[in-house]
């Protein structure tokens, strides 16, 4: 058995029997990867969709307060849920400190973004108000590289441009 990394990330090969079937199943990991990847970011914009439309007609004389907490209830039982089906408990104990300091700051930026969101969609057209929300993108791209030391290629930054003249259009 040999334990490879990629990024960082280790994966173990229990059927490791040379170099080359190492290398082979690698590769196959990587490709099966690289569609993947695709696949759960096309989801996620599907849902992120629905979320804009269904939160629309949902809020619609209700406090946005309340309506997310209702989601983050919703949520809660989701993640919560996937958590024990898929045998991701056992692994709560090794979480560090800073996995916990980070994990509770990406919650409380989640929340804020949610209750703005909501406020904003009461206020605003979802046609106006999704554009800006997906301004995230490039801020996104502007905070990788600031805090994460990613490199800005040219594409990302086109495509954050891009994004920020698209919105314009959009809301304008």
């Amino acid at each position: 058995m040999t334990i490879k990394t990629y990024y960082g990330v280790g994966r173990i090969n229990p059927n490791f029997k040379n170099a080359s079937d190492s290398r082979d199943s690698f590769a196959k990991v990587n490709r099966s990867n690289l569609v993947m990847w695709w696949i759960y970011a096309l989801l996620s914009a599907l849902f992120a969709a629905l979320t804009a439309i269904l939160a629309k007609i949902g809020i619609k004389g209700v406090n946005t307060d309340l309506a997310t907490a209702i989601r983050t209830v919703v949520i809660l039982f989701v993640a919560w849920g996937l958590v024990f089906w898929r045998g991701g408990i056992d692994t709560l104990p090794s979480l560090s400190r800073q996995n916990w300091l980070f994990l509770i700051c990406s919650g409380l930026a989640t929340g804020f973004s949610w209750i703005f969101y909501f406020k904003a969609l009461q206020l605003g057209k979802v046609s106006q108000v999704a554009p800006v929300d997906k301004l995230s993108v490039a801020i996104a791209i502007i905070l990788s590289v600031v805090f994460l030391g990613e490199v800005l290629t040219w594409k990302a930054a086109l495509g954050a441009l891009l994004i920020i003249g698209g919105t314009l259009v959009l809301i304008l």
